[in-house]
């Protein structure tokens, strides 16, 4: 049986035959590239790998790639399978500068780095780069001290739109302001979003040439990648971007959004449009299925065409054989995502394969592509951010369960009895993951149905039924949704639509991709006629299984569907997503005078059906901190239907189909409004904070000696309001769900397990009455509990506060929640006491 060493060997041996490199032909010297093997370091003192890698101390380089002069060029420093070829990082620094070789190339024959050693750290790499390709690394020659130094403020893409905003009369008038700027569509950063820029800066100047940013659905990742986009071709460091995408949908939205942000100073093109005139463009939007079709990007394409690629949702448009795409252009690299890393953990071998594994293994592997191999992105911006910040909002859940799917989530099941030709009684047991796969139940889908189109959100300008997505098991499935709700809208608006009031949207529909595009654009179906002069989409409800989902942006829904179970928090997370974002409704009027005014209704909601107990599942069911296997190389993965497609259930001795005709109706329907903490699919975060503060070893150390104000300042200087996380106490707080202010020394304690948790308002407030209670003994027995129900009013609210201070004792006549009547049910000595005492002994800043 092969070593580790020579397996590895093997392999590394046919990676640069593959790449183009030669030996090196000592009788002849003819080869016009040259590879020369093992070559005999001159230092002495260097420790090299020989010929079985690992046990050679004669000082020699694995692999010393030439070019076709002699020229040294790359040093390959090869290690076992079994070991991690960073290890050899330092080795092959000193190697390279003792042949004055440029690049680095680490591989254990599994993975491979490649490290210029002009140009930042090692990154991943799927092959060998060829004599050919090596040579345009040369070419990429960035000034990370311009790119530094560029001033990035918050007008950085208004300036861009219209250079002279700052003149015009309808910015200086502060009033005008902001009708002038909804005319002139100008968009101006966020703080998040120029902070993300600097952070691309800050790390560009230490060398850096990949960055990632995590950033919420909503958050404007496709604006910040335009100023990213002018920051790099502003100062000359990339000459032209490539913008990946792995939807045609978000091809076309992408390009329109660059035209709409740089078109004055930079042109945008989709590359399929342009296919014989891209190189005029500044910036070549594309999929990336597009570029690996019959390896175009190879054919096309050189390595040094794009000095900036930008990855949007990252972990999707370079999995697979996607990242030869990416790794085929030489220069920065930026890859988006709104999908946190976060959720899923593994460690340990067994041959048992999860679904979650492969999700993982994607995010961590996209992670190390980014030169994060940390686990922490360049910058990160999450939904609890979004909505603490007053830029997204979070959903009111409706949670619907009917009578069969209240069975199908049961620990039992649906359970149904049949017998078999021979008499035999077969028994099986149905759950939700069976829906519409082999349990069938169109009564079920009708009461689905029925319970969107009740308690949907409305159209605050037309008042039709508010724009919809709703998320299908299968093309069947969505077919069936499709055919239901347009008969329902029939019954409930008669002659307002022709079965166009819920489309299906799915892979297996004739332009379905345009179709999304319609749909954003308000013209799905053409206009509505429901408002002359307010523009919204004909149809109102796209039912879909795949699509839709990651990046797509149509900020006017109001309704999200879940009529299907979800196991993925990522999938969940952006199916979610869809409806965070804010929007104004507008509809144009005109006043008495006949001048043209905008009507204008902010939306502050959206409404998720969740027909399958999904927000329950993620908030109380779905194990976070579980560790998940590796599989053994045998174990095969589960088959999975991304697009939807349906395919046959078969079961061996079971019944295997089942289709339910009984009527079903919705049994238990519960509406939550989710608060500024978010659910607990979004609430990660205090967790990060957690393993942080426990791996942080001076922390450690003071914990320890229990010295708790270094610890606090140790904190709050090395750890808040760091780019890569902007731990605040204000975030950590909503991710930890506690409903007051908490001190710095309380995170530690929780941290650190001194404290199991932190204690509410009320148990605080509770904490401070039973100290009063022990101090000031007072005597009247019978009524403890108003001077209770006082002491906590005048401790959790202000203006109950203010009026007893300033003695205006008749305005609590008014006071909702403490008023005149109470305080005279309160003893009179301890009206002015209980005050008295708070003001003495009790901290009033946790409750503030």
């Amino acid at each position: 049986m092969a070593t580790k060493e020579a397996t590895a060997r093997i392999k590394i041996n046919r990676l640069l035959d593959e790449a183009g490199w030669r030996f090196f032909d000592d009788a002849t010297g003819k080869a016009n590239v040259v590879l020369e093997p093992n070559v005999k370091l001159k230092e002495a003192d260097l420790t090299a790998l020989g010929d079985d890698l690992e046990k050679s101390a004669n000082g020699f380089i694995d692999f010393l790639l030439l070019d076709e002069v002699g020229k040294p060029l790359i040093v390959l420093e090869a290690k076992s399978e079994s070991k991690n070829p960073l290890s050899a990082k330092e080795q092959a620094r000193k190697y390279a500068r003792s042949q004055n070789a440029r690049f680095v190339i680490l591989s254990n024959g599994n993975i491979h780095y490649l490290w210029d050693l002009e140009q930042g750290n090692p990154t991943v790499i799927a092959k060998f780069p060829g004599p050919d390709e090596i040579g345009n690394h040369y070419a990429f020659a960035p000034d990370p001290d311009r790119l530094a130094n560029e001033q990035v403020g918050l007008d950085y893409i208004a300036l861009t739109q219209m250079p002279s905003y700052a003149q015009e009369a309808g910015w200086k008038v502060e009033a005008e302001r902001p009708a002038f700027v909804e005319k002139a569509k100008l968009r101006f950063l966020r703080r998040y979003q120029q902070r993300a820029i600097e952070r691309v800066q800050e790390d560009a100047k230490k060398g850096a040439t990949r960055f990632l940013f995590e950033m919420a659905t909503g958050t404007g990742k496709t604006l910040t990648s335009a100023a990213i986009i002018k920051l790099f071709l502003k100062t000359g460091n990339a000459r032209r971007v490539l913008f990946l995408v792995d939807r045609l949908e978000l091809e076309v939205q992408a390009d329109k959004a660059f035209k709409a942000y740089l078109r004055n100073d930079f042109t945008s093109v989709i590359y399929k449009e342009q296919r014989d005139d891209w190189r005029k463009a500044d910036i070549v939007v594309t999929t990336v299925q597009s570029l690996l079709f019959n390896d175009k990007y190879r054919r096309l394409f050189a390595p040094t065409d794009f000095d900036l690629v930008i990855s949007d949702e990252a972990h999707r448009s370079i999995g697979g054989n996607a990242r030869a795409v990416f790794e085929y252009f030489i220069g920065y690299k930026l890859g988006l995502t709104a999908t946190p890393k976060d959720y899923l953990k593994q460690s340990g071998s067994t041959g048992k394969r999860d679904p979650r594994e492969t999700e993982r293994r994607t995010m961590l592997d996209t992670y190390r592509t980014f030169g994060c191999e940390s686990g922490e992105p360049t910058f990160r911006y999450s939904l609890i951010d979004g909505v603490e910040d007053g830029f997204l909002i979070n959903p009111y859940v409706i949670d619907a369960r009917t009578g069969v799917t209240t069975q199908l989530l049961s620990d039992q099941g649906f359970v149904v009895t049949t017998t078999d030709e021979d008499g035999n009684e077969l028994e099986e047991a149905f759950a939700g993951r069976d829906f519409e796969k082999k349990f069938f139940a169109e009564p079920t889908n009708r009461a689905f149905c029925k319970t969107l189109l009740q308690h949907g959100l409305r159209d605050a300008i037309s008042g039709e039924f508010g724009k919809t997505i709703a998320f299908a098991v299968s093309q069947n499935h969505a077919a069936k949704i499709v055919q239901i709700l347009n008969e329902m809208a029939d019954q409930l608006w008669p002659g307002r639509y022709t079965s166009d009031f819920a489309m299906q949207v799915t892979s297996h529909v004739a332009d379905a991709q345009r179709m999304t595009v319609n749909f954003a654009n308000n013209n799905l179906g053409g206009h509505s006629d429901f408002s002359e002069n307010y523009r919204t989409s004909r149809a109102r409800v796209c039912v879909t299984v795949g699509m839709m989902t990651t990046g797509y942006d149509c900020p006017d829904l109001l309704n999200i569907a879940l009529m299907r179970p979800v196991f993925s928090p990522s999938d969940f997370v952006q199916i979610k997503g869809r409806g965070t974002r804010k929007h104004n409704f507008t509809e144009e009027m005109f006043d008495p005078a006949r001048k043209l005014v905008l009507g204008v209704v902010e939306k502050t909601t959206f409404r998720l059906f969740d027909f399958f107990a999904n927000c329950e599942y993620f908030e109380e069911r779905f194990n976070y901190d579980e560790e998940l296997a590796l599989p053994t190389p045998s174990a095969m993965p589960l088959s999975t239907s991304g697009d939807g497609s349906d395919s046959q259930a078969t079961t061996v001795g079971g019944i295997g189909s089942y289709e339910h005709f009984d009527p079903d109706e919705v049994v238990s329907q519960v509406e939550t409004q989710i608060g500024k903490d978010g659910m607990r699919v979004d609430r990660e975060l205090f967790g990060r904070f957690e393993n942080a503060a426990r791996s942080d070893t001076m922390l450690t150390e003071l914990v320890a000696q229990q010295n708790w104000e270094a610890a606090t300042r140790h904190v709050i200087e090395e750890m808040f309001n760091k780019p890569t996380e902007f731990y605040t106490l204000e975030k950590l707080r909503n991710a930890a769900g506690v409903d007051r202010r908490i001190t710095v020394r309380e995170l530690i304690e929780k941290a650190f397990g001194f404290i199991s948790g932190f204690k509410s308002k009320a148990e605080l407030i509770e904490d401070e009455f039973q100290k009063f209670l022990a101090d000031q003994k007072p005597e009247e027995a019978d009524r403890i509990r108003e001077m209770r129900y006082f002491f906590e009013a005048y401790i959790r609210d202000a203006h109950v506060r203010a009026k007893i201070d300033a003695g205006h004792f008749a305005d609590l006549n008014v006071n909702p929640t403490f008023t005149t009547r109470d305080l005279k049910e309160v003893p009179a000595p301890w009206r002015k006491r209980i005050p008295e005492y708070i003001k003495d002994y009790v901290s009033l800043n946790p409750f503030l």
